[in-house]
């Protein structure tokens, strides 16, 4: 399995994840919200692509560095690549679930107005729904279709060139 072994391979893999996991993340968050069909598709790009860039420097700068740091403490000991891929990927998710479902709060809210006292607990909802969608779309869909798209058209490239 070639995974991303330069920094500019890292960054094309989370570019390619990232936009993937905020394309659908942002779909299913629309929905949920009821505002599919409320919204014009230039408001929906334009929190599409707030959502990306929030998204990547996320995970280019603060979650995607620890939850691997801390992934690969923890599967040091095994030889198995699977393990630690699916240990970084549901860090990743855990990490990017905390902060972006403080975008997803803000923006449900500048939808729909605020309408209960307690944000703390609007907060733990909308991280524990978009938790159940992320970690199986991660593991189960954007995670092996990335690393597809990325050994077919990105790694061999690379090769090429050496």
């Amino acid at each position: 399995m070639k995974l991303p072994t330069t920094k500019k391979e890292s960054f094309y893999f989370g570019l390619i994840m990232c936009f993937g996991m905020v394309l659908v993340m942002t779909l299913y968050n629309l929905y949920l919200n009821g505002m599919i069909g409320k919204l014009t598709f230039y408001e929906g790009l334009i929190e599409f692509f707030s959502a990306f860039i929030i998204a990547l420097i996320l995970d280019l700068f603060l979650v995607g560095p620890n939850a691997k740091k801390l992934a690969l403490k923890l599967t040091t000991n095994t030889n198995s690549k699977i393990y630690t891929i699916l240990t970084i990927s549901t860090f990743m998710v855990i990490g990017m679930a905390l902060f972006m479902s403080v975008f997803g709060l803000v923006t449900m809210i500048l939808h729909s107005g605020y309408n209960t006292n307690i944000i703390l607990l609007d907060y733990l909802s909308v991280f524990g729904k978009n938790l159940i969608m992320a970690l199986p779309l991660q593991i189960l869909v954007m995670g092996p279709l990335v690393r597809f798209i990325f050994i077919k058209y990105i790694k061999p490239k690379r090769m090429n060139l050496v």
